[in-house]
């Protein structure tokens, strides 16, 4: 009689869990065939994953280079002006200390309220010129990164792969050399570049 009971509950939990299953199979299945597919991947095709060399990249492509000396360019442009305002600063403390000897304890403290002013613009106008470079380098740099997302996603039209990665040194401890497409990548940024440019 235990036994009977026993096995009794058992056939019953196993068809409580499969009508169960049964169930949530289908509300799944109804979600997923309600579900839109916005990418070019599609469910029933094989995972395939594809990277490319950033620092080949970072060598070969052409805006990179243009960027780079754009923000060399900057960079100059910046230490002219700290330099200015470096040697502003030191003009106007030499001046005060070639009058030094002529100067009454007025004049001593007029000079000294006048090179902390100048101290405050000329603080104030290296952080404005360090926001400024910072900005165009932030700015540079994004509309490099956004150039080549969209070439990566141009190319992957016809490639359906599902992640297309930029492989930094350091990052990946394996990868097989059949899905690098770092050539196909410098090539068509190149061109599109290229094309641009004109």
């Amino acid at each position: 009689m235990k036994n009977g009971i026993v096995i009794w509950n058992v056939l019953l939990t196993l068809l409580g869990g499969y009508l169960l299953f049964s169930q949530l199979g289908k509300k799944g299945g109804d979600s997923t065939s309600r579900k839109t597919i916005n990418d070019t991947v599609s469910l029933n095709k094989p995972f395939r994953i594809a990277y490319f060399e950033m620092d080949s990249i970072e060598a070969h492509f052409d805006m990179v280079k243009d960027v780079k000396s754009e923000i060399e360019g900057k960079e100059k442009e910046y230490s002219n002006g700290l330099s200015q305002l470096d040697m502003t600063y030191r003009k106007k403390i030499q001046e005060y200390q070639q009058k030094q000897s002529t100067m009454t304890q007025a004049d001593y403290e007029r000079a000294q309220m006048e090179l902390k002013q100048l101290e405050d613009v000329l603080k104030g106008r290296k952080q404005d010129m360090d926001q400024q470079y910072q900005e165009f380098v932030t700015r540079r740099n994004l509309s490099l990164k956004k150039k080549i997302e969209e070439f990566i996603a141009e190319y992957n039209k016809g490639r359906e792969y599902a992640y297309i990665v930029a492989n930094d040194p350091g990052v990946f401890y394996y990868k097989d050399t059949l899905y690098d497409i770092t050539p196909d990548v410098i090539k068509g940024l190149n061109e599109k570049y290229k094309k641009e440019k004109q």
